[in-house]
């Protein structure tokens, strides 16, 4: 019975640390650089810029396009534990959790008719991340709540005000700010190149239906 209370306690752990590491992540494409940065930019940047003006472009992509990049990190992770001998479940379940975290912050954006009923019932019970708390992300000035797998580190992270904090420091370190995001009400026009993605009647980017892998939402 202590033996697999640990073993809960540990999983969940293990859960929320993937939660917490998928936040960072998208908050560092949210807040900084731009869709010209250097490599980021067109492959992480400018999805996330396309997401925050139109939240459900991404629904329309699979698992493949959503992930395909997480996939590869999971899969460096998994080499360079095996390698190092410290290939445990612990980190098999961090890399399982972390490269479906796109896929939950798809669902997240779903009808529930769109997610399936398995999908649907793990919302109900908040395991996986809800649209309700996801949509505080999406409300101006779109600047927190970014953890995107479950409904129990965003909170905890907002009590302590963790974000406001660490740009506060990122900016007295080095003097960069908040990214501007033109998807807030009043701060547009957003760039162009943003009209090639605005859905058609069929919910599809019309150029853009074929979505290239690197041209997908990021967390």
């Amino acid at each position: 019975m202590h033996s697999a209370l640990l073993i809960a306690l540990q999983a969940l752990g293990v859960i929320l640390l993937a939660d917490f590491v998928a936040g960072l992540v998208h908050w560092l494409e949210d807040a900084y650089g731009s869709e010209d940065t250097p490599l980021v930019g067109p492959l992480l940047i400018k999805p996330n810029i396309v997401h925050h003006h139109h939240p459900r472009f991404f629904t329309k992509l699979s698992w493949w396009q959503s992930s395909w990049d997480l996939l590869l990190v999971g899969a460096a992770i998994l080499g360079g534990a095996a390698w190092l001998d410290t290939l445990t479940w612990q980190v098999g379940l961090f890399v399982i959790i972390s490269v479906n975290a796109n896929q939950v912050h798809k669902w997240s954006h779903m009808s529930r008719a769109e997610v399936g009923p398995v999908v649907a019932f793990l919302q109900d019970c908040r395991i996986l991340l809800t649209p309700r708390q996801h949509a505080l992300h999406h409300t101006d000035p779109k600047n927190t709540y970014y953890c995107p797998v479950t409904n129990l580190v965003n909170p905890a992270l907002e009590a302590i005000r963790f974000w406001d904090r660490l740009e506060a420091a990122v900016e007295w370190l080095t003097g960069v700010g908040h990214r501007h995001d033109t998807s807030n009400r009043g701060q547009g026009p957003g760039p162009a190149w943003l009209a090639d993605y605005r859905p058609s009647h069929a919910g599809v980017g019309r150029r853009h239906a074929g979505l290239a892998p690197a041209e997908r939402d990021n967390v």
